[in-house]
C-alpha cells in the first residue's frame, strides 16, 4: 500500500503536470462519473492529505482519489505511450495537452465539492507531510487506547495520517517493540512519533525509501532494516527476521509484518 511520502510525490507530480492549465479532455472510468465532463475548466492545484489525493478544478470541485493497495498516478507528456497497466485498468484521463494524468486501478475516485472536502478527510489525525501537522495531538490520539497494538495504532489514520505497512514495520523496530506491544507499553512514545515524522519528511522526496542509519548504510547498502527481509539476518544483531500475516480489517487483504525477535521485545502475532 502506498505511504504518505509516496502520496506526496505523486500529488507533486500531478500538480507540477497540471496545476494552473485547463483540461482539453477529461475521462473519468466509473459509474457514477461515466458522464461527467471537467473539459475546459482549470486545473487549480493537487493536496495529499495522509493517503488522498484533492484535487481541486476550477468551479469548487475536487476530484477525490485513494491509491489503497494498488491504484496509481502517471503522468505522460504528449505523444508517450502509456505504460502504466492495460487499458481496462484505467479509471481517469485527464487531459491538459501537452501532459496527461492516467489514472490506474484507482479503488476510490469521485468528485465533491471542495467545500465538502472534510466529508472524505476530516476524520484523519495530524498529517505527517501537512501543514496541519500537530506531533502532541496526534501522540494523544496513538495512546488514547493504551491496550491497542501499537503497530495497529500506528497504522490508524485516525491517530497520524500517512503511515503504512513499511513504516509501522521499520518505526516498531527502531522503537526496539513487536507490533503486537500495547500502545500503553511503549518507552518513549513521543520519540516514535517525531520519528515517524522525520522518517516522512526525510523520504518525502526520495525514490529508494532508507530509514536505516548511515552507518548501516556504510556497511550493508541496505535501506530498509525489517521490512520485506524476512528470514534474513537482522542488520543489527544477526538475528534470522521474521514475518508474519495478518489480515487488514477493512479489506480483508493479507498485509505482512516483520520483525525481529531479539530486538524487539514484547508480544508476538496472535
Amino acid at each position: 500500500m502506498p505511504e504518505g511520502d509516496t502520496v506526496w510525490q505523486a500529488a507533486r507530480r500531478l500538480h507540477l503536470a497540471l496545476a494552473g492549465r485547463t483540461l482539453v479532455r477529461s475521462d473519468l472510468r466509473v459509474p457514477a462519473l461515466a458522464t461527467t465532463d471537467l473539459s475546459g475548466r482549470t486545473v487549480l492545484d493537487v493536496t495529499p492529505r495522509g493517503k488522498h489525493l484533492l484535487m481541486r478544478i476550477e468551479g469548487g470541485l475536487t476530484l477525490h482519489s485513494h491509491l489503497r493497495m494498488d491504484g496509481a498516478w502517471k503522468v505522460y507528456s504528449a505523444g508517450d505511450r502509456w505504460r502504466g497497466g492495460p487499458g481496462h485498468q484505467i479509471r481517469a484521463v485527464l487531459d491538459a495537452g501537452d501532459r496527461t494524468a492516467v489514472g490506474y486501478r484507482l479503488p476510490v475516485l469521485e468528485l465533491l465539492r471542495t467545500t465538502d472536502e472534510q466529508r472524505v478527510v476530516g476524520h484523519l489525525g495530524p498529517d505527517l507531510l501537512g501543514p496541519d501537522w500537530d506531533q502532541d495531538e496526534a501522540l494523544r490520539r496513538l495512546l488514547d487506547d493504551p491496550g491497542r497494538p501499537f503497530g495497529s495504532a500506528l497504522l490508524d489514520q485516525r491517530n497520524l495520517a500517512g503511515i503504512g505497512n513499511v513504516f509501522m514495520a521499520e518505526l516498531c523496530f527502531l522503537a526496539r517493540v513487536t507490533p503486537w506491544t500495547p500502545a500503553g507499553d511503549v518507552p518513549s512514545p513521543e520519540r516514535v512519533v517525531a520519528a515517524a515524522q522525520r522518517l516522512l519528511e526525510a523520504n518525502r522526496e526520495r525514490f529508494d525509501r532508507t530509514t536505516t542509519s548511515t552507518a548501516v548504510r556504510a556497511r550493508s547498502a541496505h535501506r530498509l532494516y525489517v521490512y520485506g527481509r524476512a528470514g534474513r539476518p537482522c542488520l543489527v544483531c544477526g538475528a534470522a527476521v521474521r514475518v508474519a500475516s495478518e489480515t487488514h480489517g477493512r479489506t480483508g487483504r493479507e498485509r505482512p509484518t516483520y520483525w525481529c525477535p531479539r530486538c524487539q521485545s514484547g508480544p508476538g502475532p496472535a
